[in-house]
């Protein structure tokens, strides 16, 4: 068993701003004195990390297991998600009546989510109930007994998930904008996945996974709030103590791809019937672990999010939404920067009514994504990092964020940044910084566009590449 403090260097990214000093750091309120992380590492790979908050009576515990989607087959493809589903539909020690009347004589509430690459299964309890929270959360990983006829009962549930899912715009546009930039490839699946896969996955299909993907290397006990280190590890010993261990332990952060290649493609779904059209462009972008990943971020930030119903565009510091708004281009938008451990999508996604005008809608997009490549302003640069500080740091608020900040940091990277380092980092991003990573991945870069609605007067997709190449001359 290894024990060890999280080391405060930062590694090259931390190493190259300090041999570059910048004018000098504001700091938050929230990044001093701030709790020291503890992680420890079993003897079969389990890592347990702690975040002690001593006067706090509540904890978050749980599990990120560092596989989601991406680790299935197209025949498998929504397994995690099943599974997710059926964790906790019973175990060999407790019914599914046990574990709900546990949870609820503890005043606890137990959750679980499935992402493209991770799996997580955590509690909210009091802080007197972490090792209880801790049984639970092993019983349900490590002895679920995935029995038939809740099998088949679930079917139904994830189906009608996947139906309220189709409902909301947004999260369609962005699985097809995965779909069409990452095609034939792990990433381009949905999680859910699709509706012949929910009918015909099988216990088999669960168990397997399990075997192949819950392993004690590829998972970290998180605790936050009212933790205790020492104890969190010996609570971990014992109900951890059977994981199994990949053949071929890989460190956290490590996981090996197949290398993704990123597709300049095209979808529509053409619907008349619906009000608004919805847009999402998006160029290849980075990995968690990339140098370049809060440049991104912070470019990310300068355009933003922005709602007419709002009516707060005059006071919005994005032009591009100066823009929108004065020439009722959308009803809205928001910009995102999605990041994987190899690659990510960086891009927009925009609603919009005014069906005559999606053209100029794209090309005044397009057009503010290159000026980042030639004249962002000092201004709007300083402005987006106190935006994104604001939305790092002072979101961690509550063991739950806290231990989710924690876990996916680890799974994705194998070390956390405190917020301290991440204000630093942010901090030291330039104006220099952001024409850089403009001129790598958006300058004359091929796009993924996805659009879906009464999108006829939406160019092709030849035609929008052209004017985004015109736009640099």
């Amino acid at each position: 068993m290894v024990t060890s403090t999280l080391s405060a260097s930062l590694g090259r990214a931390l190493r190259s701003a300090a041999r570059s000093p910048r004018r000098p750091l504001r700091s938050f309120a929230t990044a001093v004195n701030y709790p020291q992380l503890q992680t420890t590492t079993l003897s079969n790979g389990l890592t347990v990390a702690t975040e002690n908050h001593p006067h706090v009576q509540t904890a978050t515990v749980g599990v990120w297991i560092d596989a989601g989607s991406r680790a299935e087959t197209d025949a498998t493809n929504g397994t995690a998600h099943f599974l997710e589903h059926m964790a906790f539909k019973g175990t060999k020690r407790r019914s599914q009546r046990d574990l709900e009347l546990t949870v609820e004589g503890l005043g606890a509430h137990l959750n679980a989510y499935t992402s493209r690459e991770q799996t997580v299964y955590y509690a909210k309890c009091f802080s007197k109930d972490v090792q209880k929270s801790v049984d639970i959360i092993s019983d349900i990983l490590q002895n679920s007994t995935l029995e038939e006829g809740a099998v088949e009962r679930e079917r139904d549930v994830i189906l009608r998930e996947q139906q309220e899912v189709d409902k909301q715009m947004e999260e369609v546009v962005l699985d097809h904008l995965h779909s069409i930039a990452f095609q034939s490839q792990p990433l381009g699946r949905t999680i859910l996945g699709p509706k012949a896969n929910i009918l015909s996955i099988k216990r088999d299909d669960l168990a397997s996974y399990i075997k192949t993907n819950y392993t004690a290397d590829r998972m970290v006990l998180v605790g936050a709030g009212g933790v205790d280190h020492d104890a969190l590890v010996k609570y971990a010993e014992s109900a951890f103590s059977s994981l199994p261990v990949s053949p071929n332990p890989i460190p956290l952060g490590r996981l090996a791809h197949p290398k993704t290649r990123f597709v300049g493609s095209e979808v529509r779904v053409r619907d008349d019937t619906q009000p608004t059209a919805h847009i999402g462009v998006a160029v290849e972008g980075v990995g968690w672990s990339s140098p370049d990943y809060y440049p991104m971020l912070v470019m990310q930030s300068i355009f933003g999010n922005w709602d007419r119903s709002l009516g707060a565009a005059g006071l919005m510091s994005s032009r591009l939404s100066h823009i929108i708004s004065s020439n009722n281009l959308a009803n809205s938008f928001m910009s995102f920067s999605t990041s994987y451990s190899d690659t990510g999508l960086w891009g927009i996604y925009l609603v919009t009514e005014n069906l005559m005008n999606m053209d100029d809608l794209l090309h005044f997009t397009l057009r503010e994504w290159t000026r980042m490549s030639m004249a962002p302003t000092e201004v709007e640069v300083e402005r987006a990092k106190s935006q994104l500080k604001a939305s790092l740091l002072l979101t961690l608020d509550g063991s739950t964020a806290i231990a989710e900040d924690i876990g996916r940091q680890l799974v994705t990277s194998g070390r956390r940044m405190t917020p301290k380092q991440t204000e630093f980092l942010v901090d030291s991003v330039t104006v220099d910084d952001i024409k850089r990573v403009a001129n790598k991945y958006l300058w004359d870069k091929d796009f993924a566009l996805a659009a879906v609605g009464p999108v006829e007067g939406l160019l092709d997709y030849n035609r929008i590449r052209a004017d985004m190449s015109s736009l640099l001359y």
